[in-house]
């Protein structure tokens, strides 16, 4: 009909083949406001496996739906193809290893024509899989989900409604693109966090509502938690670099951390050798040994209170969520923070002394 308003879905996607008919499914059953229609655009980073044959066949099947290619491979590229190849006066950002409530689109529309801001979305849920077997992605889900974790980052709170600075996912009204332009594609992660800095820093709004639900599956495996969140880390010193602006806190945190962790350890281990079998004078031999035994102090010291404070936590979350998990949540938790905190170390080395990204990092890790 004439009068039809479009929404568009744009969908990055690669090597999906175990989750892109039952994502399709689930986008195709969503119930579209009176006076809307959907399409859904799904942008396929050249899968090697059976993606791209099962999207067509969906494609074919269901005319809302088209497959366009992403030879960038990365999400930023990928979203970038689907907003230029989409109708929508408005434009819903999806994932595949999400699940979403029936409504999701159409709370999208309503809190967007209620605030009118630049970008809405809802909270980032995380969930594990039912059953034994699925017992670490539930730990990481219920780590993910621990303001005590995550530093008490809005995006997980699944009750707060109001402005916040980055939204999971997103929705926004086309002309948001227009005036801010689209995703950064030499970022491989935070590209979402950097377009929400550009919305913020040119006076538009960032709206969260718990009205918009949805569930994300994350990651399985504690070593692939481990890195994906050193790529997370990685990324974030070149969005600061870009826009010469602080981070919040808990971006800053974990690089500290362990900055001061390996640092202390690195002194030791060198000053030990050194007092040992280095012809040094008597006095400077003195204050070595006084200097090397403060540092593997304070390493064993810091070393102590985070464990501890792992611990405690890790017993609080298992009180709330299962104490099946209590086993899993310390090595969960230290994956989240020294990969975010070592991915963060190397990031500002690369940003800072080489002024350009290692190569290494653009690698997808999912």
């Amino acid at each position: 009909m004439p009068d039809t308003r479009i929404v568009s879905v744009i969908v990055p996607c690669r090597n999906e083949r175990d989750h892109i008919e039952a994502f399709c499914r689930s986008v195709a059953a969503q119930q579209v406001p009176e006076g809307w229609t959907l399409e859904v655009w799904v942008a396929d980073g050249m899968s090697d496996d059976d993606t791209r044959e099962r999207l067509s066949a969906w494609c074919a099947q269901d005319a809302r739906f088209h497959m366009i290619d992403n030879p960038g491979r990365i999400v930023s590229c990928g979203l970038n193809r689907c907003i230029e190849a989409s109708g929508g006066e408005f434009i819903v950002r999806l994932d595949v290893h999400t699940v979403y409530a029936d409504d999701y689109i159409a709370q999208c529309l309503a809190v967007w024509q209620a605030t009118g801001a630049d970008n809405v979305g809802g909270p980032w849920r995380a969930q594990g899989e039912s059953g034994p077997a699925a017992v670490v992605q539930r730990a990481v889900a219920a780590a993910f989900q621990s303001r005590l974790v995550a530093g008490g980052a809005l995006s997980r709170d699944l009750a707060y409604n109001g402005e916040v600075d980055t939204v999971y996912l997103g929705a926004w009204p086309r002309c948001t693109f227009e005036r801010f332009d689209g995703f950064d594609e030499n970022l491989v992660r935070n590209q979402d966090d950097e377009h929400n800095l550009r919305i913020h820093k040119g006076g538009g709004r960032i709206w969260q509502s718990a009205s918009i639900r949805s569930t994300y599956f994350p990651r399985a495996s504690k070593l692939d938690v481990f890195r994906q969140y050193r790529q997370y880390g990685y990324w974030k010193p070149f969005v600061m670099m870009k826009h010469g602006q602080a981070a919040a806190l808990r971006h800053l945190i974990p690089g500290l951390f362990v900055a001061v962790l390996l640092g202390l350890l690195l002194l030791t281990l060198i000053g030990v050798p050194t007092i040992l079998y280095a012809p040094l004078p008597a006095g400077l031999r003195e204050v070595l040994v006084v200097v090397v035994t403060a540092c593997a102090s304070l390493a064993l010291l810091q070393g102590w209170l985070y464990g501890t404070a792992v611990l405690l936590i890790s017993w609080r979350i298992a009180r709330e969520q299962g104490r099946d998990l209590l086993w899993h949540l310390p090595d969960v938790i230290a994956a989240y923070h020294f990969g975010y905190g070592i991915g963060s170390i190397r990031g500002w080395w690369d940003a800072v002394v080489r002024r350009r990204p290692d190569p290494a990092f653009g690698h997808l890790t999912r």
